[in-house]
């Protein structure tokens, strides 16, 4: 793969100014320190953005509990949209007395969960407060703009309340443990999908937004060489106008940036294991590089932002969502290998985010619409056993969980609970945690029990 190029920041540059309209500040850069030695204490937060909704409701099937078993899923999904019961891979929860079936994509994580590596959260959704069923059906308060993409997905990457600063409770936590990696000054967080709201936080030293890591190259023409010191001049040229000068700084830092985190991958040993060669599967290969580097660039926490696109499954949803999912858990084996390779399975911990669920009846496009709770993954050695935690919805159209009579599910598990079992398992003070997730106050228990 090759190395992260002056070029790619100097596009970066010109297509991504707009970090600073979400709020995000890039700190000058320092050389980079000298290497320490390697710490236990290292520890790393790896997020999967499934944009668009992922259809939760196929990622995880009941096949046996006390509530209810496949028929039930089946007897509203159909044809259309249910998976055939003997395609799904068994999976029993810890208790020993329920089953569940994986999406069939999903294979490469079952081996995970039967390790004990993975494990799922049930019904996970933006909530203000706990609400019931009927609450919500008289016009109780819910997130704002429940059911709009952009919405949901800056309320999932902030988890915050109105008024507070537009920034990520990612970031938020970055913010509050960017001293452990002193004295180095390299970002907590990195993105390898460009403007994510997810890492932006207050402090200089939290956050390194791009959309170009590593992904493409640079042909080394003696012109491409000229463009790139033009543009060099233009950064350096003083205007006058302070937002030009503001958005010229945060160029010019991210080109050293990436001229630092080039020394560093070049001292780091090459990693053996192979990744798909998907865009999900080259950007977690690209965070595997930098952890692999850790020490090279003096750092005990990092966070870092993937995300993969195109769970908007209003049509066609079936094959779709069988290539995404299969996307997912190629890519997500594969992180966890490397993980391995690298001694770090049980200080990397790997988690997936969505705006929404779908709902349980299919739409007429044979796919799905915009939900509310849904199901997500959490990879890593720290998980601590594999099972599904949390309550799973009754799947019945009109039944307690249903609040339209879709199916679509009135979240059991906030996001702020989920969000702060990473942030504590991350290092975030108890005390603090609020800090991070100012809503957490609200629900009970304030941290769950699956790391």
């Amino acid at each position: 793969m090759s190395m992260l190029t002056r070029r790619m920041w100097l596009r970066l540059g010109v297509q991504s100014l707009g970090i600073l309209g979400a709020g995000s500040c890039l700190g000058r850069l320092s050389r980079l320190c000298a290497a320490v030695p390697s710490t236990p204490d290292y520890k790393g937060l790896v997020c999967i953005f499934m944009l668009g909704g992922n259809d939760g409701n196929n990622l995880i099937v009941p096949m046996k509990t006390d509530a209810q078993s496949y028929a039930d899923y089946l007897g509203v999904r159909g044809a259309t949209l249910g998976l055939p019961q003997k395609t799904l891979g068994l999976i029993p929860a810890a208790n020993g007395k329920e089953a569940y079936g994986l999406h069939p994509q999903l294979s490469p994580l079952r081996e995970l969960y039967n390790q004990g590596k993975l494990a799922i959260v049930a019904n996970v959704g933006t909530l203000v407060k706990p609400i019931t069923k009927a609450e919500y059906q008289q016009g109780g308060p819910v997130p704002l703009n429940l059911f709009s993409h952009s919405d949901q997905q800056q309320q999932w990457q902030m988890a915050t309340v109105p008024g507070a600063p537009h920034n990520g409770w990612a970031g938020r936590a970055a913010d509050i443990l960017w001293a452990l990696n002193s004295p180095s000054t390299f970002p907590v967080s990195v993105s390898t999908a460009g403007n994510s709201l997810f890492l932006t936080g207050e402090r200089p030293q939290a956050s390194l937004i791009n959309g170009a890591l590593g992904l493409d190259g640079s042909d080394g023409s003696i012109a491409g060489n000229a463009r790139d010191a033009a543009f060099q001049h233009v950064l350096k040229f003083q205007t006058g106008m302070s937002l030009i000068q503001k958005a010229n700084q945060v160029t010019a830092d991210g080109l050293e940036a990436a001229e630092e985190l080039n020394a560093a991958l070049s001292l780091g040993p090459p990693l053996k294991t192979p990744f798909p060669a998907s865009s999900l599967g080259q950007q977690l290969e690209q965070v595997a590089r930098i952890v692999n580097v850790r020490n090279n660039l003096g750092v005990n926490r990092q966070i870092f932002y993937v995300s993969l696109g195109d769970f908007d499954t209003h049509t066609d949803a079936m094959p779709r969502q069988n290539m995404l999912l299969g996307d997912v858990a190629a890519s997500m084996a594969a992180f966890y290998s490397a993980t391995a390779e690298m001694g770090l399975e049980r200080q990397v911990t790997t988690f997936t985010e969505s705006e929404f669920g779908r709902t349980l009846q299919p739409s007429s496009g044979a796919g799905s619409d915009h939900a509310w709770g849904s199901h997500h993954l959490v990879m890593g050695g720290a998980v601590k056993a594999a099972d599904l935690y949390g309550r799973f919805p009754v799947l019945g159209l009109q039944g307690p969980d249903d609040v339209t009579g879709r199916g679509v599910w009135l979240p059991s598990i906030s996001l702020d609970q989920f969000g702060a079992t990473f942030a504590s398992w991350f290092g975030v003070p108890d005390d603090s945690l609020a800090k991070v997730f100012p809503n957490l106050a609200n629900f009970t228990p304030p941290k769950l029990t699956f790391l």
